[in-house]
């Protein structure tokens, strides 16, 4: 059993151990308060940077709305969700920074060896880097493809493996509505190239085919009268970009002309001009008394319609069994006696 003397002693050294190295406790407690306390601080003062950054983008795009130049600029709901994406990935890189960076400080004011936890974790990264590259694929993808603007919420785009309306956005998954209703959900390492389909302007071409004997002056003068008139008429007026131009003949054969009428318009409107040109020339035609053609050859005016029957054959002679050629050419049966 230990003595009271032993036991005097044990406190005494204690007391003297914690005495020696109160300060160097203190010291690096108060060195790890300070990294923390720091590294919290910048990590909200960065935050509320981004978050300023980002509204004063919103508020510059609001700006021009309803402007010329705004009719050329994104929607708003693609504006909005872009600069959340952007906002979300610089806010969530600059919080692992800073905090990783003030976690290895934290590790090295303890002393303790940080080669072996840096081998470890590079390791581990690329262990995890080739399990999850297809992950890592679609979120580089996504980033990329926000930072440069190629396609927001609301444009029409052919990805390659799917076409339709965008949706929805993702670092990972781009959502689109196809020309059926149906959804498309589309991983961003997956595309390898985007056709965007509402960036810019749209052509409309209109092939018009009519007789060879048309007068093409008259053809020109009614589809100028055509453009015109749409260009006038609402909501065409705001479709259309340019005028409706009269390109002239994309080709000539024995029986039709083909005139080719295009127009610049409004990205994703296109088809929507293209049907509404080709009933008002349809109509101005009809009216103009100009025959528009295709298909099956038209007939010269006079000419007798074709006997349906002049293709058949004749019917054979052999066909009756009691017809001479066909008692000629039966078998003589014997006789038996």
């Amino acid at each position: 059993m230990p003595s009271l003397q032993d036991a005097q002693e044990h406190a005494s050294n204690a007391a003297s151990w914690v005495e020696q190295n109160w300060s160097t406790w203190l010291a690096i407690g108060l060195r790890v308060l300070l990294i923390v306390v720091i590294a919290v601080a910048l990590r909200v003062v960065v935050r509320r940077a981004i978050t300023k950054l980002i509204d004063r983008m919103n508020r510059t795009a609001q700006a021009v709305d309803g402007t010329a130049l705004g009719g050329l600029l994104v929607n708003a709901e693609r504006r909005r969700q872009r600069s959340q994406a952007i906002g979300s990935v610089l806010r969530s890189v600059a919080s692992f920074l800073i905090l990783g960076t003030a976690a290895l400080m934290v590790l090295g004011t303890f002393e303790i060896n940080l080669a072996p936890l840096l081998a470890s974790a590079g390791v581990a990264g690329v262990a995890i880097g080739f399990g999850a590259r297809n992950l890592v694929t679609d979120f580089l993808s996504g980033v990329f493809m926000i930072l440069e603007d190629q396609y927001g919420v609301g444009d029409s785009i052919d990805a390659g493996v799917a076409s339709g309306e965008v949706i929805e956005v993702g670092l990972r998954v781009t959502k689109l509505r196809g020309d059926n209703g149906e959804i498309w959900y589309v991983r961003n390492g997956e595309v390898k190239r985007i056709g965007n389909l509402s960036q810019g302007w749209a052509t409309a071409g209109v092939d018009v085919t009519v007789r060879p004997d048309e007068d093409l002056e008259k053809v020109r003068r009614v589809l100028v009268e055509v453009g015109a008139e749409m260009s006038r008429d609402e909501p065409w007026n705001e479709r259309l970009w340019g005028p409706v131009e009269v390109l002239g003949l994309d080709s000539v054969l024995l029986d039709q002309m083909v005139v080719r009428v295009s127009a610049k318009t409004m990205p994703g409107k296109a088809l929507s001009v293209e049907r509404e040109l080709r009933w008002r020339i349809k109509v101005a035609f009809d009216a103009a008394d100009i025959q528009i053609v295709g298909g099956i050859p038209l007939q010269a005016d006079g000419d007798a319609p074709a006997d349906p029957a002049a293709g058949v054959a004749a019917p054979s002679a052999y066909a009756s069994a009691t017809s001479p050629q066909s008692v000629a050419a039966s078998p003589i049966v014997p006789t038996t006696k």
